[in-house]
C-alpha cells in the first residue's frame, strides 16, 4: 500500500508541480506590471498572432498600433515578415504627411477629440491656453443651463482643468503631466473610451472636487474671448485643495501619453478600473515605451494584474506542498515496511537455523550416551537359538523416541561416524556375535 501510494503520488505532483510553479512565479511578480507584461507576451505572442495584429491595424487604419505590435515582436525575436513590415512603415509615412497633420491637428484643436499624436497636440495647445476647456465648459454648461442633456463629466474636468492650467503657469510646467493627463481624460470621455469603473470613480471624485451650482452660474456667461473672466468664476467652483487624487491620476495619464502615445493612454483609459491601475500602466509605459499599445491590446489587463486570482494561484501551491509531503511520508512508511519485513525474515532464517542445529545436537549427545550394556555380548552359555532374538531386541530398542538407530542391516555392515553410529561398538557387537555363533 504504501508503494502504491508513492506512485500515485508521484504521478500527481508531475501535473501539479509545473502549475504551482508557475503560480509562485505570477505571485512574485504581482506588484511588477513590467514583469507581469513580460510574462504574459512571452506565453500569448507569435508569428502567427503578430502577423495577424499587425494586418487588423492596417485594416483598420492604425499604423500607430501596427508599430507597435512591430516593435514587440522585435524585441521578443519574433519573426515577421519583411513585405508586412514594409506595409507598416508606408501606412506610418502616409500618416505623417503635412496635409494629413495639418487637418489632424485642426481638428483636435476645434473639437477635442484627437485621433492620433498630431490631433492631441492641437488639443493640448487648446487647452493649454484655456481655449479648449473653455470651449467645453461653455458648451456643457449652456446645455445644463438650458435643460439639455449634459456630460457634466466633461463640464468637471473642464473646471479642473482651467484650475491645473492656472497652477501650470504658477509653477512654471510643473504641473505639465496633469495637464495632458487631464486633456487625455477628457478626450477619452468624449468618444466614450472611459472604462465604466474609472469613469465612475471620476464622476465621484468630481462630486467631492466641484461646486456644481456656482460652476453652472460661472459658465453661463464664460466667453471665449473673456479667458481671465471664466478662469476666475471656475476657479472659485473647483475645490482644488480636493482635487489631489484626481490630479495624480492625471499625471499617470500624461506620463503615458508623453511615454507611449495618446492611444497607448486612452487605451489604458478603456483597461483601467481606478487609478492605481493606471499607475501600473505608466510604470508598464516608462519601461516599454512604445511598444505599450501593442502589449495592453495583446493581453489587455494581464499585463498589469494577475490572470489569475491570487487564492487560486495559492492553491495550486497549497496542493504541490501537499502532494509533496505524501510522497515523502510514503516513501518513509515503503521504506520502513520494507526495512522490517527483512529483518522479520533475518530473524525467521536464525531460528529456523538454531533449531536444526538444536536437533541435530541433541541426537548426536543421545547417541554418544547410549548405554553400553545394550550393546554387550550375551553369555557363553546362552543357547544359540535365543542369543540372536536377544540382541536383536537390545540393538533395535530405544528408549528415548528422540534417537533414530539405525535398522539391524546397518548394523552388519561398517558405517561411517558420520551417522552418529560409533564404529567401536559396532565392531564389538559384530565379535560378540562370531562368538556366539562359534559356541553354538
Amino acid at each position: 500500500m504504501p508503494l502504491g501510494l508513492a506512485v500515485a503520488l508521484a504521478v500527481g505532483a508531475l501535473a501539479v508541480l509545473p502549475r504551482a510553479y508557475e503560480a509562485g512565479r505570477l505571485i512574485s511578480f504581482q506588484d511588477d506590471p513590467v514583469a507581469l507584461a513580460d510574462h504574459a507576451v512571452a506565453h500569448s505572442l507569435s508569428a502567427s498572432v503578430a502577423e495577424r495584429e499587425i494586418n487588423a491595424a492596417l485594416a483598420a487604419n492604425d499604423p500607430d498600433l501596427a508599430q507597435s505590435f512591430v516593435d514587440l515582436a522585435r524585441d521578443n525575436n519574433v519573426s515577421i515578415d519583411p513585405a508586412l513590415s514594409e506595409s507598416v512603415r508606408q501606412a506610418s509615412a502616409e500618416a505623417g504627411t503635412v496635409s494629413h497633420s495639418m487637418d489632424s491637428f485642426a481638428r483636435g484643436l476645434f473639437t477635442g477629440e484627437p485621433d492620433d499624436l498630431v490631433g492631441f497636440a492641437g488639443t493640448a495647445v487648446g487647452d493649454l491656453f484655456v481655449f479648449g476647456d473653455i470651449r467645453d465648459a461653455a458648451r456643457e454648461g449652456s446645455r445644463l443651463a438650458t435643460g439639455q442633456p449634459a456630460d457634466e463629466l466633461i463640464l468637471g474636468l473642464a473646471g479642473v482643468g482651467i484650475a491645473v492650467t492656472a497652477g501650470t503657469y504658477v509653477t512654471v510646467g510643473l504641473a505639465a503631466p496633469a495637464r495632458l493627463g487631464l486633456t487625455v481624460l477628457k478626450a477619452a470621455g468624449k468618444t466614450g473610451r472611459l472604462g465604466g469603473r474609472m469613469a465612475l470613480w471620476i464622476g465621484r471624485s468630481l462630486r467631492e472636487i466641484v461646486d456644481w451650482s456656482a460652476l453652472s452660474r460661472a459658465v453661463r456667461g464664460v466667453s471665449i474671448t473673456e479667458p481671465a473672466t471664466a478662469v476666475r468664476a471656475t476657479r472659485e467652483a473647483v475645490k482644488v485643495e480636493k482635487a489631489t487624487d484626481l490630479v495624480r491620476l492625471a499625471g499617470d495619464v500624461g506620463r503615458v501619453q508623453m511615454r507611449a502615445g495618446t492611444q497607448a493612454a486612452m487605451d489604458g483609459l478603456r483597461l483601467s478600473e481606478g487609478p492605481r491601475d493606471m499607475s501600473r500602466i505608466a510604470r508598464l509605459a516608462a519601461a516599454k515605451g512604445g511598444k505599450t499599445r501593442a502589449i495592453l491590446k495583446l493581453v489587455g489587463r494581464g499585463a498589469i494584474l494577475l490572470a489569475f486570482g491570487a487564492f487560486n494561484l495559492a492553491t495550486w501551491i497549497l496542493w504541490a506542498l501537499l502532494t509533496l509531503l505524501g510522497l515523502a511520508a510514503s516513501l518513509k512508511r515503503m521504506t520502513e515496511r520494507m526495512t522490517e519485513r527483512y529483518c522479520a525474515y533475518r530473524r525467521w532464517r536464525r531460528a529456523r537455523a538454531r533449531a536444526r542445529q538444536a536437533q541435530a545436537d541433541n541426537a548426536s549427545a543421545s547417541e554418544r550416551t547410549l548405554p553400553a550394556e545394550r550393546l554387550a555380548p550375551a553369555a557363553p552359555d546362552l543357547e544359540p537359538t535365543v542369543i540372536a532374538p536377544v540382541l536383536v531386541p537390545k540393538l533395535d530398542c530405544v528408549d528415548l523416541p528422540s534417537i533414530k538407530l539405525p535398522p539391524w542391516r546397518g548394523l552388519m555392515l561398517p558405517r561411517s561416524g558420520a551417522n552418529g553410529v560409533h564404529l567401536e561398538v559396532v565392531e564389538e557387537a559384530l565379535a560378540s556375535l562370531r562368538t556366539a555363533a562359534r559356541a553354538a
